[in-house]
C-alpha cells in the first residue's frame, strides 16, 4: 500500500515549529556572543602564553574537543545539581552551548592571532600605540578577519547541534517537532519540514554572519 502523505497535522502545529526555531535561534545568539568572547580569552592567554591561563585554557580545549557536546549538556543539567549547582533547562542548554562554542573559538582565534606579522607588531609599537590599541586595532579585528569563515561555520555547526538540547526538555525546534510527531504519528512530514527549517535557518544565519563581518570585522580591520 503506498503511502500518504499529509502535512496537514505539521501545518496546524507550524506555530509551535517557528516558536521553537525562535528559542534555537536564541539560543545560537546568546551562545555566538558568549562563545566567541570565551573564545578571544581563551586564544589571547593560549597564543601569548599567559601563564598559568594558558594551560588551564588548553586542557579546557582539550576536554571539550574530545567529548560528546550530549554528554556535556548531560554532565551539566544532571551532573552539577549533586554539587548542589542547579539550573533551569534554558540556563543548562546557554552555558553548554557557550562552553563548546569557546572551546573551538578558542583555537580558531588563536590561529588568527598567531598569524600576525611581527612587521605589524614592531610599527604599532614606533607609532606609540598601547598595548590596548595595539591588541584591538593590529592583533584583534586582523586576526578575527582571518578566521571569520572558520567562526561562522562553528557558529552554524553549534546551532545544529542544539538540537540535542531537546534531550533535556528545552523548548526548541527539535523538541516541538518530536512533540509533533508523538501526537500526529506523521514522521515524515514532521521531520522533512523541520529539515527544512534548520537548512533556512543556517543559510540566514550564514548571512547574516557574513554581512556582520564584512561591516564590523573586515571593512574596520583593512
Amino acid at each position: 500500500m503506498a503511502y500518504q502523505f499529509d502535512f496537514t497535522p505539521v501545518l496546524d502545529n507550524a506555530g509551535l515549529l517557528l516558536t521553537g526555531a525562535g528559542f534555537t535561534l536564541a539560543l545560537t545568539a546568546v551562545g555566538a556572543v558568549f562563545g566567541i568572547g570565551l573564545g578571544v580569552l581563551g586564544a589571547v592567554c593560549r597564543a601569548w602564553k599567559l601563564a598559568p591561563f594558558d594551560r588551564l585554557f588548553g586542557l579546557y580545549v582539550e576536554v571539550i574537543r574530545n567529548t560528546p557536546f550530549l554528554v556535556q549538556l548531560f554532565f551539566i543539567f544532571f551532573g552539577l545539581p549533586s554539587l548542589g549547582v542547579k539550573m533551569t533547562e534554558w540556563q543548562a542548554a546557554v552555558l553548554a552551548m557557550v562552553i563548546n562554542l569557546g572551546a573551538y573559538s578558542t583555537e580558531i582565534i588563536r590561529a588568527g592571532i598567531q598569524a600576525t606579522p611581527r612587521g605589524q607588531l614592531e610599527a604599532a609599537e614606533s607609532l606609540a600605540m598601547t598595548r590596548t590599541q595595539t591588541f584591538k586595532h593590529v592583533v584583534l579585528r586582523p586576526a578575527l578577519a582571518k578566521v571569520w569563515p572558520a567562526l561562522t561555520s562553528q557558529v552554524i555547526i553549534v546551532m545544529l547541534g542544539s538540537a540535542v538540547c531537546s534531550q533535556i526538555a528545552t523548548e526548541e525546534l527539535t523538541f516541538a517537532a518530536n512533540f509533533i510527531q508523538s501526537r500526529s504519528f506523521r514522521a515524515f512530514e514532521t521531520y522533512f519540514v523541520t529539515t527544512a527549517i534548520y537548512f533556512v535557518m543556517a543559510l540566514l544565519i550564514r548571512q547574516l554572519l557574513i554581512q556582520l563581518g564584512q561591516r564590523v570585522v573586515v571593512g574596520r580591520a583593512r
